[in-house]
């Protein structure tokens, strides 16, 4: 029997079963699900007989259709099977700050699923936070700068250091690279035979496709060196410099962001926060464009299976396309 946790905007919305197969719930209560789905910005399914990653798979097929490619590579995850890969593969003992997925590159998945494949023994959430939320709690003075100036990512690739540019992009050939990059405003600078920087300089905020509801989605926060640890951000600095940095953030013309405004930013994420604790066979559905996503700390074997779903072509791609 199906069953609903249904409060206003609740995150995520919960709807429960009784070992039922989540394909003819999803088939029958599509439009339902997909109204609850904006209001709430995630839905957790739980109780269901998802029972692994090909079960998984199914779920997110009968959603959503065939599943993304991740491409333009930030972390280091693995496909498990076909286009449903691991979650970032980072150390149990590292946190992953809130952040909406690509929302750095010119198009991006419009719906994420999660699916718990082996709980951790202690805290391993996937936390989660309302981006409307953040967009309003945040000072006004500061969102209007950063949609004033926009906000630029630059990423440094060298050999050894990181996700290597060929992962990345894909490609062995630097005039590809240049090609692909030219194509969704990302500048390219070669400093060396496998050394490589890019800049790209996107907008803060959006209008939600759907609602026209206003969110605050970038990674500026996520890739600022100031959100690592202080000994984390020492050491990069002593090997790399500033300019030489694997990953940072600026404001769009280049300006350093002040350290308050990172603090200010991290406090309002933080402060709209909300978790759960995964159990075996969990699958969460997060509307990417509504919810950012985290991942705790976490002690014993935690398994989570990611796909990436619908893509959303951005404005910049829109123009360069007309």
């Amino acid at each position: 029997m199906l069953e609903t946790v249904a409060a206003e905007r609740t995150l995520p919305y919960v709807v429960t079963g009784e070992r039922d197969r989540l394909e003819p719930v999803i088939d029958r209560d599509r439009a339902r699900l997909r109204q609850a789905l904006l209001t709430h910005g995630a839905l957790l399914f739980r109780g269901f007989d998802v029972p692994d990653v090909a079960a998984f798979e199914s779920v997110v097929r009968e959603m959503s259709g065939e599943p993304m490619t991740y491409n333009e590579r930030s972390s280091p995850r693995h496909a498990i099977k076909g286009n449903v890969y691991t979650s970032t593969d980072y150390p149990a003992d590292e946190e992953i700050f809130l952040h909406n997925e690509s929302s750095y590159q010119a198009a991006w998945p419009r719906l994420l699923y999660f699916y718990c494949d082996n709980e951790p023994t202690a805290r391993g959430a996937t936390p989660l936070a309302d981006i409307r939320r953040v967009y309003q709690a945040i000072d006004p003075e500061v969102r209007e700068e950063f949609e004033r100036r926009g906000w630029m990512l630059t990423r440094n690739y060298r050999q050894g250091v990181g996700i290597a540019w060929p992962q990345v992009y894909g490609t062995q050939d630097p005039a590809e690279v240049d090609r692909y990059c030219a194509g969704r405003g990302i500048g390219t600078e070669w400093l060396g035979p496998d050394q490589l920087r890019t800049t790209a300089v996107r907008r803060p905020s959006y209008a939600h496709p759907e609602t026209g509801e206003r969110v605050w989605f970038n990674h500026i926060t996520f890739f600022h060196l100031t959100t690592l640890e202080a000994e984390v951000q020492e050491g990069l600095l002593a090997m790399f410099g500033e300019e030489g940095l694997p990953i940072n953030t600026y404001y769009g013309d280049g300006g350093r962001i002040p350290d308050d405004v990172m603090d200010h930013l991290r406090a309002c994420y933080r402060a709209e926060t909300r978790r759960f604790d995964w159990r075996h066979g969990d699958v969460l559905v997060v509307e990417n464009m509504l919810t950012a996503h985290s991942r705790e700390t976490y002690e014993g074997p935690r398994r989570i299976a990611v796909a990436m779903c619908e893509a959303h072509v951005s404005d910049y791609l829109k123009a360069a396309d007309a």
